[in-house]
């Protein structure tokens, strides 16, 4: 009887090893080792270096709030940005502190603009790690960047076009900017001399 059941299980416990080896280990190292051939940017975290120091990842997006600078969209994932607290508010459209929070951001962007805000600058991505935002929301916020560099906003806007990036194969998803990989060029803009008013 003893002999009979260990019979019966081995096969099941053997399937079980044999597949936890081969799905757990062979195949994502296979795939690790793959990627880290064929796309070594990506596969190690498009990871951004300025000075020979990492300053952050083109995936994931970075609490931008000084004047100088372009801001992305609000966070909920921790304290604004943590990849080790990733997701939403989960807060419905009636919630009260989301209410006050859209109302308060209303307030700070709308300085020195009547236009519309876009929505992306005053709503959080579902994962709260969002590193684009619209060009739209860019365009927006041009005229407190150049103020606050004195740089001039032509030529800001140039460098907003110069980092916008279309829709994947041409139809899927949206247009997008990389707050990041624009504020480092921005940065690089500033450092090169642009004259402020054109």
């Amino acid at each position: 009887m003893y002999k009979e059941m260990i019979a019966a299980i081995r096969p099941s416990v053997m399937m079980t090893l044999l597949f936890a080896l081969l799905v757990g280990l062979i195949y994502p190292a296979l795939l690790t080792g793959l990627g880290a051939l064929v796309v070594p940017a990506q596969a190690g975290g498009s990871l951004i270096s300025r000075d020979g120091h990492v300053i952050g990842s083109e995936l994931i997006g970075q609490n931008f709030t000084a004047p100088r600078y372009f801001h992305g969209r609000p966070s909920a994932a921790g304290k604004g940005y943590d990849a080790t607290n990733s997701g939403g508010s989960n807060l419905g459209p009636t919630s009260k502190p989301l209410v006050d929070r859209i109302k308060s951001d209303q307030v700070a962007f709308r300085r020195g603009s009547a236009a519309p805000i876009p929505a992306d600058l005053l709503t959080t991505s579902a994962s709260g790690l969002d590193p684009h935002i619209s060009p739209e929301a860019a365009r927006y916020q041009i005229a407190r960047v150049a103020a606050a560099r004195g740089l001039a906003p032509a030529a800001i806007e140039a460098l907003v076009a110069a980092h916008t990036e279309g829709a994947l194969l041409g139809f899927i998803g949206e247009p997008r900017v990389n707050v990041l990989l624009l504020n480092l060029a921005l940065d690089r803009l500033a450092h090169s001399g642009a004259k402020a008013g054109g």
